[in-house]
């Protein structure tokens, strides 16, 4: 994927970390951490480390990632965060924290297979009792095609805009394609273009639970402020 390969270095301009602000407190409220305790996450698939740089004030926090472009994004904004390369399927770590947190990044979970390597990576790092918070773009039951576009300026001159196209060209499989058409303006006012398109993994609400339950963690969802399945699983107990 580009975007996250030869492009990582304008992931500050298409996807910037002030607009994470939100997010950062709908997670907050969801986790309810001790304001006495600085708790320890992991955060899988931390990309640029935008939804990092809001909860780094209350978690002690530990980012991986798989692409190193982006942990390099990431580390310019959270210096002072550890950073480790690795893929949420295979990523083995010896410790435990007590919330293991994946973003967006778990819909390129794109087969229920990839799905449930990720969870077993969720919680073989999250202490018991600890949680496991899962917030995909989108499950089966609240999927729709749609379109999105953003962007911003940088001071240099430099600019990105993108427009983001989904659809899912074959209702019968567990996967949706994500269409992105990015326009950038260097610093000397030159442009160009480029298409990147995503494959992404669709899985309904009874699946996902599923997949938590096998991991050892029984989980519930909640609905946040913009109508997505938030999972939230117990290590080694009920929820």
């Amino acid at each position: 994927m580009k975007m996250y390969d030869e492009l990582a270095a304008w992931w500050p301009l298409i996807s910037a970390p002030a607009d994470y602000a939100e997010e950062a407190d709908s997670f907050l409220r969801m986790i309810a951490p001790d304001p006495n305790t600085r708790p320890t996450m992991l955060e899988l698939g931390s990309g640029g480390g935008n939804l990092a740089s809001h909860l780094k004030a209350h978690f002690a926090l530990t980012l991986s990632d798989v692409s190193p472009g982006m942990l390099a994004v990431s580390r310019a904004l959270n210096p002072e965060l550890p950073h480790l390369q690795g893929d949420m399927r295979t990523l083995r770590l010896d410790r435990r924290f007590d919330v293991v947190l994946i973003h967006d990044a778990v819909a390129y979970c794109a087969t229920i297979q990839d799905l449930r390597a990720a969870i077993d990576t969720a919680v073989a790092h999250c202490r018991p009792g600890g949680l496991i918070v899962v917030a995909p773009d989108c499950v089966r039951e609240t999927f729709a095609p749609a379109t999105d576009h953003g962007g911003e300026d940088a001071p240099d001159g430099r600019a990105a805009r993108y427009l983001e196209w989904w659809t899912d060209p074959d209702p019968a499989d567990s996967q949706v394609r994500v269409v992105y058409v990015i326009a950038l303006r260097e610093a000397d006012g030159t442009h160009r273009v480029i298409e990147d398109i995503h494959t992404e993994g669709l899985f309904s609400d009874a699946e996902w639970l599923e997949v938590f339950a096998a991991a050892g963690a029984p989980a519930r969802f909640e609905c946040d402020a913009w109508g997505r399945h938030v999972f939230i699983g117990r290590a080694g107990g009920d929820d």
